[in-house]
């Protein structure tokens, strides 16, 4: 992995280990997703329009057809990660999705993309998926909500899995512009969550007072932190680049243990720092 790659990575993942903190404090639903969407589309407006100045890109309808799949993936992410937060603890769905993400990643990558698998990737998704098990209590485990923690980080992680991968064709084979196939999804985000935005604005302008500053980071960083990742997939293999993007774990799982008071930090970060050694693993395969 290229030294760029990287940096964009690392960046990504602090960006994402920040929004998902801010997500699970405001405790929102699809009216949240549409708040953030509404006040992402300014802000990302001018430089969406300029990425397409720029570039100058080719979009056909097989082109079109591509970003609005990755919208309503990204979509169906989003929501299912607000009822992650809902109903489990951050500091062990968010690991959870994120170890079950790159490893998906990596073997769609190589079954759809083409991409090659070595003895130390399959021992890379190992780590992971002994540090997912035991990251969430065990087959015996009493961690509180572990269960189900597990069942949804394990879907939300599957999701990511999809989008990664279908995304690093989208920006590397299609050539659609990163920037621009974010913008896309955001305004898709908008314009389908328009229901129940409008059901629940009461919720929604409740968001927005009680956590505006949240909401606008959230807004921005979002986003950022996805572009980041797509920027880097267009030169750089899935199977270096999801990995690489989970040091998240660890950030989040410190947070989830020491500023929402989940417990058991001593143990969650073991196991956290297992599943990034696996992620290592396959990062520098």
């Amino acid at each position: 992995m290229t030294t760029l790659a990287l940096a964009l990575v690392l960046a990504a993942a602090c960006c994402h280990a920040t929004w998902n903190f801010l997500v699970k404090r405001i405790n929102g639903g699809p009216e949240l997703i549409w708040l953030l969407s509404l006040i992402s589309t300014p802000i990302f407006l001018p430089f969406a329009i300029g990425s397409v100045l720029y570039q100058e890109p080719d979009l056909g309808w097989y082109e079109i057809a591509f970003c609005v799949g990755s919208a309503l993936i990204h979509m169906a992410y989003f929501l299912l990660l607000q009822q992650g937060y809902r109903h489990g603890d951050l500091s062990l769905v968010y690991p959870t999705a994120r170890a079950t993400g790159p490893f998906l990643s990596t073997v769609f990558a190589v079954i759809v993309l083409g991409e090659h698998m070595t003895p130390q990737i399959a021992t890379g998704g190992l780590a992971i998926i002994v540090g997912i098990v035991f990251l969430t209590g065990g087959f015996g485990g009493r961690a509180k909500h572990a269960t189900r923690s597990l069942l949804f980080g394990v879907a939300i992680g599957s999701l990511i899995g999809s989008y990664t991968v279908w995304d690093a064709y989208t920006v590397r084979t299609l050539l659609v512009p990163p920037l621009l196939l974010e913008y896309a999804s955001i305004l898709m985000r908008l314009a389908i969550l328009s229901p129940f935005a409008i059901r629940r604005r009461d919720l929604v302008k409740r968001h927005w007072q009680e956590h505006r500053v949240g909401v606008i980071t959230v807004a921005v960083l979002g986003p950022l932190a996805y572009i980041f990742v797509l920027v880097a997939l267009v030169f750089t293999p899935v199977v270096y680049v999801a990995p690489a993007r989970e040091v998240s774990v660890l950030i989040t799982v410190a947070i989830g243990t020491l500023l929402l008071k989940e417990g058991d930090f001593s143990k969650r970060m073991g196991w956290a720092t297992l599943i990034l050694a696996g992620m290592v693993l396959l990062a520098v395969s």
